[in-house]
């Protein structure tokens, strides 16, 4: 990686430049570039439901100033950052997904009728400017060029002003002001320091009507527009793509000693190629890993006759995800133990996508599953007492086998609409246009002598994308195979 020059940037790098500072370096630098052709791109097609959203919270929030920050980059390591992404408010709001400029900061300005939208970002610098070669973190040099005023107010339909003006803005703040804390500590902190001088209220005010903000936004998320859920289509049918490529590639992951590495690698590969990266950290289980919920180190080997799970999502450049599991037989095909397994979850993912359609509550569904789940392992004597005593509050016996939940809604965020309140998440009226997973699972720890010897080391989960429809709801990846004999032919196939 090359060494940061000497201009100042946001971050110190003098101690170790080497650039020119000589005039004649800086004219000669800043002279005989072409001229760069100027046309302005018609309004993306994300530009007018981002418009209807923001319609929507100024109606939640009349009178009141909000921001919504993109947030800064995140360091990764001193002078390198990891890859960015807007904060999800923000791009709700705004529409601009992978390509947002860091530090961005939408401003809704209360106004006689509604709230006037500004984004403020950090537009290109001329090469009159030495930032373009000597500034590090935002030099075009470096990171690549960035998009004018015009050109971002014409691509997202918003009015931009430069991101110097924005201190303006922040110095008029008052006791109206609400803010999404988490996206831009130092903003907020300027924000919290202005609110207090204005209104002389305690700070954990402030953070209270802040997270009222956060909580209004996320809630805002919880039914999909038209064009979210073609996003969400798209994203599952990507990720199909990426779980094609790893049965591809199991020759190669299976002789390698760490596999369930190039199981991930295969897929992302696909995430990269299709969209902007993966929706989350992939997680490529294989034997016992599979038991471990939330497995991503993924340095395991894959070893035929067990069986390998793979939760994986591609998000698209809009920043929407897809969530998939499939659990897959690495030798292509079930054992009877491991298809005992499987089968009684596939019926426990049957039945809550059954009962999904407008006006049940959200958690009836991981309710219906966890009937299946407490059937079965009731049936083959793994609880202390009846399924139907197991399922009561104080119980609970089968949830040793499925200690998560069934259900999470799905959008920008892989587990979107996280702030909602309760009463209208887990508590909520299901209402079309919610897009959410159904995942239920079964893992028997190698070590859990609550079962049978045969039954230990196997996790399975099956996981899908459900889109509620207006009488029903559909599964975005039933196209993905899912049932036995469908996994196997998949894997036949390869």
């Amino acid at each position: 990686m090359a060494e940061s020059p000497s201009t100042p940037a946001p971050r110190a790098t003098a101690n170790r430049s080497t650039t020119p500072g000589s005039d004649a370096f800086k004219d000669y630098i800043s002279s005989g570039w072409a001229e760069r052709p100027v046309s302005l791109p018609a309004p993306r097609e994300s530009a007018a439901f981002a418009a209807a959203r923001r319609l929507r919270i100024s109606a939640q929030h009349p009178g009141e100033r909000l921001v919504i920050p993109a947030g800064p980059a995140k360091v990764r390591s001193n002078d390198t950052d990891y890859p960015y992404r807007a904060h999800s408010a923000f791009s709700h709001l705004t529409g601009w997904g992978a390509d947002a400029v860091p530090g961005s900061v939408l401003v809704l300005e209360p106004g006689a009728e509604g709230h006037e939208a500004t984004l403020y970002f950090r537009e290109a610098a001329g090469r009159h400017s030495d930032e373009f070669y000597a500034n590090p973190e935002v030099g075009e040099f470096w990171t690549g060029p960035r998009p004018s005023l015009e050109h971002v107010a014409a691509d997202l339909g918003l009015a931009t002003r430069p991101l110097g003006e924005l201190a303006a803005v922040l110095d008029a703040t008052d006791a109206s002001t609400r803010i999404v804390r988490e996206a831009d500590r130092e903003l907020t902190d300027r924000v919290d320091g202005r609110r207090l001088m204005a209104a002389e209220i305690p700070g954990d005010i402030e953070q209270e009507v802040d997270a009222e903000l956060l909580r209004d936004l996320s809630e805002l998320r919880l039914v999909k527009d038209e064009y979210e859920i073609a996003q969400l289509r798209q994203a599952v049918d990507a990720t199909r793509l990426g779980f094609d490529d790893v049965i591809a590639e199991l020759p190669r992951i299976t002789a390698h000693r760490r596999g369930e590495r190039l199981v991930e690698g295969t897929f992302d590969r696909r995430a990269r190629a299709e969209g902007n990266t993966v929706g989350y950290d992939t997680i490529a289980a294989s034997g016992p890993h599979a038991c471990i919920l939330h497995w991503t180190r993924n340095d395991g080997p894959v070893v035929a006759g067990d069986l390998i799970l793979i939760d994986a999502g591609v998000e698209l450049d809009s920043l929407y995800t897809a969530d998939i599991t499939r659990t897959l037989p690495v030798d292509g095909s079930f054992s009877p133990v491991q298809r005992r397994v499987y089968e009684a979850v596939l019926e426990a993912a049957d039945a809550a996508l059954a009962i999904v359609r407008p006006g049940i509550r959200f958690r009836e569904i991981h309710q219906t599953a966890m009937g299946v789940i407490a059937a079965r392992t009731a049936e083959w004597g793994l609880l202390p007492v009846s399924a139907e005593e197991s399922l009561e509050p104080e119980r609970q016996y089968h949830r040793r086998y499925m200690v998560h939940g069934t259900s999470h809604h799905l959008g920008l965020d892989v587990h979107d609409c996280a702030q909602a309140r309760r009463e209208l998440y887990l508590d909520g009226v299901v209402e079309a246009g919610m897009v959410f997973t159904i995942e239920p699972g079964l893992y028997f720890q190698p070590d859990d002598l609550t079962v049978p010897e045969e039954l230990r080391g196997i996790g399975v989960r099956i996981e899908d994308d459900i889109l509620v429809t207006e009488s029903g709801a559909v599964s975005l990846s039933a196209g993905i195979p899912r049932t036995v004999d469908e996994v196997e032919d998949w894997m036949a196939g390869r």
